[in-house]
Parts: C-alpha cells; structure tokens; sequence
C-alpha cells in the first residue's frame, strides 16, 4: 500500500506539473496586453511598460515559466494584481462556501441517485425503472442555472422560504449560511444525481445477475437484505468512482451556480479574475482546483480496498 501511495504521488507530480504549463500558456495566449487591460483605457505607454515590468511580463515565456514553478515549490501562488493581498489567502476566504457547496450538493446528488439507483435496479423492467431512467435523462439535460432561476422564482421570491441571493451577513452562523446555500445545492445536485443514478443502477444489475446472489435468495432471505448486503455491498467500486468522478465536476460547476445566486465564492474569484486578466489569480486557483481533483481521485482509489477487502494495491 505505502509504496502505491509513493507511486502515485509521484504521478500526481507529473500531472500539476503539465496542469501549471498548461493554464501558464493558456494565460499569455489571450489577445490583447494584459497590463493594459488592468490599467484600462486611460493608462500611458510608460505606465502599461512600468506594470509589465513589474509583473515579470517583459521577460521571455521560458524565464516567466521558471519563475512561476520556483514560487510553486515555495507554496507561493503571487499576490493578486487588484485584490492587493496573496492569492492563497485569497483563495481561503472564499474555500468556505465553495467546500459547503460542493459537500451539500455532492449529498443531494447521493441521496437521489443511490436509493433511486438500487431500486431501479430491484424493478428492472417495471414502470418504476422506466420512470427513474426517464427522470434521470430529463435531470440530465437540464442545465443547473435554469434549475436555480427557477428555484429562485417559486422558492424565493413567490414564496420567501430561502434567500434570494448572497452567503449572509458577516455575523451570520453557520446554520444561517448553510440556509443560504440550499437553493444552489439543489441547483447543482439535481443534474449531477443523474450520473449517479445511472452508475449505481448499472453496477447493481451487473451483480444481481451473479451466482451468490441467487444463491442468497434460493436460501429464502429477505429481498431488502439481499440487494443492501450481498449486491450492493459487490456494487460499490463503480459507485464511489461515479461519485468521486461527480464531487470533482461539481468543484468546476459550482462556478456558474455561484454566479447566478451571487455567492462570493472561489467559482466567483475565478470568473472575475478572467475578467480582469488577473494572472496570478487564475493561475493560483485552476492550480488549486487541479490538486483537489487529483486528491479526491487518489482518495477514491484508496477507498477501493475499504468496500472491497479484496481489492489489493
């Protein structure tokens, strides 16, 4: 186990390795000057020349490169060019309410995809398993920002039982916040549930065909322990790789949720770091979203052997 650990970090290496010379070009390849953009319309050439300066952008690509991955190894990310404080505490303002958002909503996703999944699978056939198969592709084609401009206009402006938009006041508790994130958890978990449900009804039906499971109800068990011990429990690898896969996603889409119901978090720094040509912002957060992705797939892995004692690494 300890030295697949070592193996895969190592590969883990390699891979923010690629992801930091893929978002460091990606960056620079944009038309238009950067620093006259941050400037904005009414900046001198010696002003947009003192900036790119400043900002190492006058330097070749290769050199700005290498400057880049010596503050990686540093665990230095800059300092954002209009927040004026360093992107890793810029970042851990805003990983709160993305963290939440991402647990609240990978937790609808579970909780209506699994059960809905298993008893697809256990009525295979019947019209409870067309119906699910059918809501799940209708989930799935729906994208989450109409889900949330639609939850926003009965739940919170017809009916006032959520916010409309916002984290909270700065006082607020944590309950409170979580209150605000209710709406855009279902946002985003309702589509992502589709996934999930279909995976777990795959995976369920590629068990229930085998031996021990006919042999576990030749024996005259009851059917509820039948699917929960002996099929799901067999199940389980292709689900925790669909959810782990879904968690990741979720991370990237929490960016348009955040937008529409105005929450100030990491998808929202992104998306006016873009806007704004804020270099070391994006790069520090597409960096940081990246290691999150390889973690939880590294997480998934190792939890292979827990559902599965026979699974050996």
């Amino acid at each position: 186990m300890l030295v697949y650990i070592v193996r895969r970090f190592a590969g883990m290496m390699i891979v923010m390795l690629l992801v930091a010379m893929v978002v460091f070009v990606i960056a620079r390849v944009v038309p238009g000057d950067p620093a006259a953009v941050m400037l904005g319309s009414s900046a001198t050439p010696e002003d947009i020349a003192a900036l790119r300066g400043r900002l190492g952008l006058d330097e070749p690509l290769l050199t700005q490169f290498l400057l880049y991955l010596g503050q990686i190894v540093r665990f230095d990310l800059g300092e954002s060019i209009f927040l004026n404080r360093p992107v890793a505490q810029a970042l851990a303002e805003r990983s709160e309410l993305t963290a939440l958002l991402t647990m609240m909503s990978v937790g609808i996703a579970m909780l209506i995809g699994v059960p809905i999944g298993i008893l697809s699978a256990a009525k295979r056939g019947g019209l409870i398993d067309q119906t699910a198969v059918g809501l799940a592709m209708l989930a799935a084609s729906i994208p989450s920002f109409w889900i949330g401009l639609t939850l926003i206009k009965y739940l919170a402006v017809d009916h006032a039982w959520f916010p409309v938009a916002g984290y909270g006041p700065p006082e607020a508790d944590l309950m409170e916040r979580m209150r605000h994130l209710v709406l855009p958890a279902i946002a985003l978990g309702i589509p992502n549930s589709a996934l999930i449900l279909r995976f777990t009804r795959t995976s369920m039906l590629d068990v229930m065909s085998n031996d021990y499971v006919r042999t576990a109800r030749a024996k005259g068990l009851p059917p509820l322990v039948v699917v929960l011990k002996h099929a799901l429990r067999n199940a389980m690898i292709p689900i925790l790789t669909v959810i782990g896969l879904t968690t990741a996603v979720m991370i990237a889409g929490a960016i348009v949720t955040e937008t529409v119901f105005g929450l100030p978090g990491v998808g929202n720094l992104i998306v006016s770091a873009v806007l704004r040509r804020d270099y070391p912002v994006i790069q520090g957060a597409l960096l940081v979203v990246s290691a999150i992705y390889v973690l939880i797939n590294l997480t998934v892995d190792l939890l292979y052997a827990v559902v599965d004692p026979r699974v050996r690494y």
